[in-house]
C-alpha cells in the first residue's frame, strides 16, 4: 500500500514538469541518496525542508522527482497538523457522526421507504479510535513514501543557525547544510488573551479531536471552518452548541449568500444558537460533571460586559498562528509579522514584509507564510518552490485552489467571495456576472432527497472567464474540483 501511494505521489509530482529537466547537480543513484553519500558535493544535501506536514511532504516528493538529494526535519511529527491534529482525524469524526445523524433522521429515511428499528447508538471511544487509527495510517503512508523515495528523515526540529545554507537539529545540535532550504513549520491554534486552556473542559481543535467526552452543552468560540465542522459533529452526537463570534456576522469568512444558506441549513434546524459582536474575554475551565466552564463576554466595540455563560465545555476555534517562534529567523535577518514570514510569488523568503529583500536560497511554504492556510495549498507551494529552485519560474495561482467545509451538507468554494469579486471588478474595471442554480433543479440531489443547496458561478462579463464558484449542498466538496480546474485553465462560463 505504501509503495503504491509513493508511486502515485511521485508520478503526480513528476507530471508537474517535463521529465527531461536538469537537476541542480549530477544526480546520485537511488542507492546513494543517504547523508554520507551526498557529502560528495559542496553541501550535505541539495534541499533541506524544515517541517514534515503536507506542504513539506509535497516539496520532498517533488524534490526527489527532480533527482535532488533531500532531507526533511520532522520534529517527530510526520504529517504535521493536517494528518495528526487537523484535516484527517476531523474528517473521520465527521464521517462517523454523519452516519449517526443520517440513521437518526427517521422522517428522512421514511421517504426512502426505510425504517430503522430501535435506538441508534454510538460508542464514543469507538468513534475516537476511528479518527486516531486513520491519522496513524495516513502518517505511516506518508513516512513510507518518503523512505521509499530516498528522503532522509531527521527526527529533530530544524532551526536556522544564522549562517547561510545551515540548519541545526535542535535535539542533537548537529548542523546540516544544503544549497536551498525550505521552511515549512506549519501553525498552531491561536488562544486569545484571557482564555485558559486545559484541553479537558476548555480545549483547542487539538483536544477536541481526541473526543474524550461529548458535552451536553458546548460553546464554540469562533465560527469559521473549524468551528462549523465541530458543531456538525457535536450536534449529531447529541450536544447543544452556542457559537461566540467577535465579528458582526456568523461565519464571517464565507460568501455572505452562502453563509445565509448555511445558517438556515446548519444552524437554525439544529440545537445551535449564537452570539455575534462579542469577545470571550475570560474563559475559566471547569471540572467535568462537577463545575461548569465559565465564559465572560464583552461587547466587541464598547468592551463592556454583556453576558456570562456557564457551559459543560468550550472549544477555542479562533484561528491559527505560525509555528515560527525560536527557529532562528532573527539570526538569519528575517523579520516576521505576527509570526508570519514574508515571501514573494516564488515562495522566496523576504527579509521583512515592507520593502524586504530576498534572503538567498531560503523559501517558505504553507501556513507560516499566511498566503492560504490550507494543507493542499501548502503542497502546491512546496512543488512551486522546487520548480523555482530548479530554475523554472513558477507562481501558484491561489485563486484556483479550492476549499471545503465538510459539514452535512458540505460547503465548497474556489476564488474570492462575491463581495470580494465586486471590489475586484470595480478596482480592475470589469463587470461582474453571476449565474446561479438551485439543487432543487438537480435530479441527483432530488434522488438523494437533498434538494437544499445552491451553486453560483461568478465571472467576468467582458471575457466570460470564471472568477469564482461557491456551492452549498450534497457532495459540494467533490463538485468544486471541476470548478477549480475551470478557474485554473481560464475557462469561460460558456465553456463550463
Amino acid at each position: 500500500m505504501r509503495l503504491f501511494i509513493a508511486t502515485t505521489l511521485i508520478t503526480a509530482a513528476t507530471a508537474f514538469s517535463p521529465i527531461s529537466n536538469t537537476p541542480l547537480r549530477s544526480p546520485q543513484s537511488p542507492s546513494t541518496t543517504s547523508l554520507d553519500a551526498s557529502k560528495c558535493g559542496t553541501y550535505d544535501f541539495d534541499i533541506i525542508i524544515v517541517g514534515c506536514g503536507v506542504g513539506g511532504h509535497g516539496a520532498a516528493l517533488h524534490s526527489r522527482a527532480q533527482e535532488l538529494t533531500t532531507a526533511i526535519f520532522s520534529a517527530n511529527d510526520v504529517g504535521g497538523t493536517c494528518v495528526n491534529r487537523g484535516c484527517v482525524p476531523s474528517k473521520a469524526l465527521l464521517a462517523a457522526s454523519g452516519r449517526v445523524r443520517e440513521m437518526q433522521a427517521e422522517a428522512h429515511l421514511s421517504e426512502f421507504g426505510i425504517t430503522v428499528e430501535g435506538e441508534v447508538k454510538f460508542d464514543r471511544e469507538g468513534v475516537a479510535a476511528h479518527a486516531k487509527q486513520l491519522a496513524n495510517k495516513v502518517k505511516g503512508n506518508l513516512e513510507g513514501s518518503l523512505v521509499a523515495l530516498g528522503v532522509d528523515i531527521v527526527d529533530g526540529r530544524g532551526v536556522l543557525t544564522g549562517k547561510p545554507n545551515e540548519v541545526r537539529d535542535e535535539s542533537s545540535g548537529k548542523v546540516y547544510t544544503a544549497k536551498d532550504i525550505i521552511l515549512a513549520p506549519g501553525s498552531i491554534p491561536f488562544v486569545p488573551p484571557g482564555v485558559v486552556v486545559d484541553e479537558k473542559t476548555v480545549y483547542t481543535s487539538d483536544g477536541a479531536l481526541k473526543l474524550e467526552h461529548v458535552p451536553e452543552w458546548v460553546a464554540i468560540i469562533g465560527s469559521g471552518y473549524i468551528g462549523l465542522e465541530f458543531s456538525d459533529v457535536y450536534t449529531a452526537l447529541g450536544s447543544e452548541v452556542t457559537f461566540i463570534e467577535a465579528l458582526p456576522n456568523i461565519m464571517p469568512t464565507f460568501d455572505r449568500e452562502i453563509a445565509k444558506q448555511a445558517e438556515r441549513l446548519l444552524i437554525r434546524e439544529r440545537a445551535i444558537d449564537y452570539r455575534t459582536g462579542v469577545f470571550a474575554s475570560k474563559v475559566t475551565p471547569g471540572i467535568p460533571g462537577v463545575k461548569p466552564v465559565t465564559i465572560e463576554m464583552i461587547d466587541a466595540n464598547t468592551k463592556e460586559h454583556v453576558e456570562t455563560l456557564e457551559v459543560d465545555a468550550a472549544m477555542v476555534a479562533t484561528g491559527r498562528v505560525p509555528n515560527t517562534a525560536n527557529m532562528g529567523l532573527e539570526d538569519t535577518g528575517i523579520e516576521t509579522q505576527r509570526g508570519f514570514i514574508a515571501v514573494d510569488g516564488k515562495m522566496q523568503v523576504l527579509s521583512k514584509h515592507e520593502d524586504g529583500t530576498v534572503v538567498p536560497n531560503v523559501y517558505c511554504i504553507g501556513d507560516a507564510n499566511g498566503k492560504m492556510m490550507l494543507a493542499h495549498a501548502a503542497s502546491a507551494q512546496g512543488i512551486s518552490a522546487i520548480e523555482n529552485i530548479c530554475g523554472r519560474s513558477h507562481e501558484v495561482n491561489h485563486d484556483a485552489i479550492p476549499a471545503a467545509c465538510f459539514t452535512h451538507p458540505e460547503i465548497a468554494m474556489v476564488g474570492p467571495t462575491e463581495e470580494q469579486c465586486i471590489e475586484k471588478a470595480e478596482k480592475e474595471g470589469w463587470t461582474l456576472g453571476k449565474s446561479q442554480g438551485s439543487f432543487r433543479a438537480n435530479s441527483k440531489a432530488l434522488a438523494e432527497l437533498e434538494g437544499n443547496g445552491m451553486a453560483k458561478v461568478l465571472y467576468n462579463k467582458e471575457t466570460g472567464k470564471v472568477v469564482a464558484v461557491h456551492i452549498i449542498g450534497i457532495h459540494a466538496a467533490d463538485l468544486i474540483q471541476e470548478c477549480a480546474n475551470a478557474v485554473a485553465a481560464g475557462a469561460t462560463v460558456q465553456e463550463v
